[in-house]
Formats: structure tokens, sequence, C-alpha cells
């Protein structure tokens, strides 16, 4: 195995984990990760979706009571019936515009500075979604997912497909979204990770068929290592979160996005840094 491709595997499988499940975007975070490490082949756009099953088998190990749960009523139980369904209404619309345009996205907008740009946008979303939440304390009506409505899950799932442009944050869409639309801050974070579970599931397998020509047998070993990196940082991240959130709000993810995005927007005009496109 290539040490210097290893190492590199282990840096982005740590960014991956790190900032998957925080409204700061892990897509872009890992574009400008391989633009800096000069991991930008075709292989290494598939490890970058890849690895992320690192990060779904984090939150189905923290979560693994509740989804077993889930699996066990599914037949009978019309609490768990509900809440499967909800998952899949919340699913659908990343899935079907992610499918329809995921070759125009991947071609316009997987690129240092249109991330940038998104970075600096989604804090501002956030700041007045913040605001928001603040000046109108009754505006959540939904304190737990076990509350949720379909047109409530459907609602986050749009928000989600928003995530589908490099740079909003898909964590970032779904809870800002959730909050948005009536949910506690818990019921949204929450919700967002179950929701991560077939979002990411599905999309890494589709990358990996798709792209399987691209892939040998030789890529498994840095594949694993950036999946254990993923699995082992995205684990301490969710613990993490859940804690910060019982008495945080998200104002500072929003301007460190602010800071970050301005940071590459003036290496690359200013010739600092060159970024990959």
């Amino acid at each position: 195995m290539d040490i210097i491709f290893a190492l590199k595997a282990v840096i982005m499988g740590l960014v991956e984990g790190f900032t998957e499940f925080l409204p700061i975007s892990s897509t872009g975070h890992l574009i400008l990760a391989g633009s800096l490490l000069n991991f930008t082949d075709e292989r290494a756009k598939v490890f970058d979706i890849a690895i992320q099953a690192g990060a779904i088998l984090a939150v189905m190990w923290e979560y693994r009571a509740r989804i077993g749960t889930v699996l066990g009523g599914i037949a009978s139980d019309p609490r768990q019936q509900k809440f499967a369904l909800n998952l899949v209404v919340a699913f659908l619309p990343a899935a079907i515009l992610g499918f329809l345009f995921n070759k125009a996205i991947k071609a316009h907008l997987f690129a240092p500075l249109p991330v940038a740009l998104a970075f600096i946008v989604g804090a501002l979303v956030i700041l007045w979604a913040e605001r928001r939440h603040k000046t109108l304390p009754g505006a959540h009506r939904i304190e737990t997912v076990d509350d949720m409505s379909m047109i409530d899950a459907l609602k986050v799932g749009c928000a989600q497909a928003f995530a589908l442009i490099p740079g909003t944050s898909r964590s970032g869409a779904t809870i800002i979204g959730g909050m948005l639309f009536g949910l506690s801050r818990k019921a949204a974070t929450e919700f967002s990770f179950f929701l991560a579970i077939p979002t990411l599931l599905a999309a890494t397998a589709y990358s990996v068929i798709k792209e399987r020509a691209a892939l040998s047998a030789a890529d498994l070993p840095l594949f694993g290592i950036g999946g254990l990196a993923a699995f082992a940082s995205a684990f301490l991240c969710v613990r993490w979160l859940l804690r910060y959130i019982s008495s945080h709000d998200f104002t500072a993810f929003a301007w460190y996005r602010i800071v970050f995005g301005i940071v590459v927007i003036a290496t690359a005009h200013f010739g600092w840094v060159m970024w990959a496109e």
C-alpha cells in the first residue's frame, strides 16, 4: 500500500466524520481538503462518497436501540410504522432530484469557489433561522421525532434537497429546515441523524456501483482505512453534538462557515492557494 495514499485516506476519513453531522458541509470540506492534498481524480471522488459508510455506521451504532425497535415493530406497531414512513417520505425529494441532476451538479458545482459561496449563503440562513427561533420562542410545536406528521417529514426532505449543492450541508439543511418548520432543536437534530442513514447509504451504493470501473481490488484497503477513520470521528462528533445542542445554538457554526468561505475566496483570488478544480 502506498503510504502517502494511506495518509490521505486517513485525513479524508477524519474530515468526513467530523463534518458529516455538523451544519458545516462535509462535501464542501472534502472538496477543499482534496484540493489541498491533490486528491481529486475519479477514484478520489468515489472515495469521498464511499467513506460515508463509516459515518453512517457511527449513527447506526449510536441509535442501535431505536433502530432495533423500529425494525422489530415495523409489521405491527403503528408508531414505528409512522416513523419509518416519515423517513421514506423525507428521503424521496433529494433522491429524485439527485438522480436527475447529479451529473450537472458535479460538472458545475464541485469546485472550491462555488463551495465557498455556498458556505457563506448557508451561514446567513443559519443566522436568520436562529434569530427567528429566539424572537419566536413558540415557533416550535414538535418536541420529538415521534410527533412529526408526514407533511413535516416531507418539508424536511425538501430542505435536504438543497444539500445537493456542495457546501450547503445536508445536516445544516435538515436541522435548520426542521427548526423553521416547527421542530425543536433536539427533534430536528435527531431526525437529521436518522434521515442520514437511508440518504447516505443510497448515495454511497449509487456512486460505488456507477463508478465501479474506476475502482480495483487494490483500492479496498484505502477505502477501509478511510471508512474506519470516518466511523471513529463521526461517533465522537455525534456524541458531542447531542450534548452541545442541549445548551447552545448553531450561531458559532454560521460564523465558522463565513470565515472559512472568505478564506477560500481570498486565497484563491490572491493566488495564495492553488485550489484544484
